[in-house]
């Protein structure tokens, strides 16, 4: 039986095969009026030497003029602003064909624009119900902007622990079981997609309750993944030794070596499961020590779950199988 738990524990560690799914290649008309920039991005910045070249492919989403930006962020102030994200300032915005958006200013950054460019494309082309969809962007200099579809109900976290930076913050309504499965769910399938149907297949690299979006009617969304670290070399990109994301969401192997597979997204969102199931932060410094990691925390019960289980006669263990089996078809009815 402890195998058989210790398997069921383990599947957060697997991931599945290839799909070549591809989404179009056609850019579009923006509502408010903006042709798709599909010929437009051929960077001013040179090559640089030794470097191979990026193949830019068109990119489906309309550039956004600045001057519109800086209108509807009241020149990015502080009364736009709603949070900060592992690579700039994020403000909320009405654009002037009435859609709410958010707008992640990025942090400065010495990346030619081309490369820039490259990997805009690329994120231009991820369609899925629970990937958070990128609508425009903007370069202006070395300004460089993205214009994201809005959270309404905010992030998972902000859900269960209040407003991230915020102190004083407090929580939203609890969620329900049903509420938390669909989270779940919605979530596991914009993971899925990034592995295994988009292309390049895409490692998010930062997986936390922040970076799951949630929209009306309990629709969760995967958000903020590193544009950086989408390279066009596989190897490259599996084989960083900067290691990113966030303490407490880290999988043991990739803390250490730095050695990225997308096995560590999926331990990530593990420890956001955890956290969707018990509320608790993965990691709080106001619990004694010993119980401030979310992971030990939940290994000790498991253990002392395992100490009891095996101790149980065979006919009680019918009772809990049949008792797990029959609750197992009404979750499956659920989904």
């Amino acid at each position: 039986m402890r195998s058989w738990l210790s398997l069921n524990m383990s599947c957060l560690a697997c991931c599945g095969g290839e799909d070549t799914e591809r989404a179009p290649d056609s850019g579009g008309t923006y509502p408010g009026g903006y042709p798709a920039r599909n010929d437009a991005y051929r960077a001013a910045d040179p090559t640089p030497r030794g470097a191979q070249p990026v193949k830019v492919q068109p990119i489906a989403v309309p550039t956004i003029p600045v001057e519109e930006i800086r209108e509807v962020t009241n020149g990015f102030g502080d009364a736009a602003l709603v949070g900060e994200g592992s690579f700039g300032r994020v403000y909320y915005g009405v654009l002037k064909n009435g859609r709410s958006v958010a707008i992640k200013k990025l942090d400065s950054s010495k990346q030619p624009e081309q490369e820039f460019l490259a990997q805009v494309s690329m994120v231009s082309r991820l369609k899925h119900d629970n990937v958070v969809e990128l609508l425009g962007y903007c370069v202006d200099g070395n300004t460089r902007i993205l214009a994201y579809e809005f959270a309404t109900m905010g992030s998972l976290h902000d859900m269960l622990h209040g407003r991230k930076g915020v102190k004083g913050a407090q929580p939203g309504p609890v969620l329900s079981w049903t509420q938390r499965v669909k989270i779940a769910v919605g979530a596991a399938k914009g993971l899925e997609y990034l592995h295994e149907k988009a292309q390049p297949h895409i490692i998010h690299r930062d997986i936390k309750s922040s970076n799951v979006l949630l929209f009306d009617d309990d629709v969760s969304k995967i958000a903020d993944f590193d544009l950086s670290n989408q390279a066009p070399d596989m190897a490259a990109r599996l084989h960083s030794t900067r290691v990113l994301g966030t303490f407490g969401y880290h999988a043991p192997e990739y803390a250490m070596t730095g050695q990225l597979s997308s096995k560590s997204d999926v331990y990530s969102f593990g420890v956001v499961l955890l956290e969707l199931l018990t509320g608790r932060k993965p990691v709080d410094h106001t619990l004694p020590r010993g119980q401030q990691s979310l992971v030990t925390w939940v290994n000790i019960y498991i253990g002392m779950f395992y100490s009891v289980i095996n101790k149980l006669p065979l006919h009680i263990w019918n009772v809990l199988l049949w008792f797990c089996l029959a609750n197992k078809v009404r979750a499956i009815r659920c989904l």
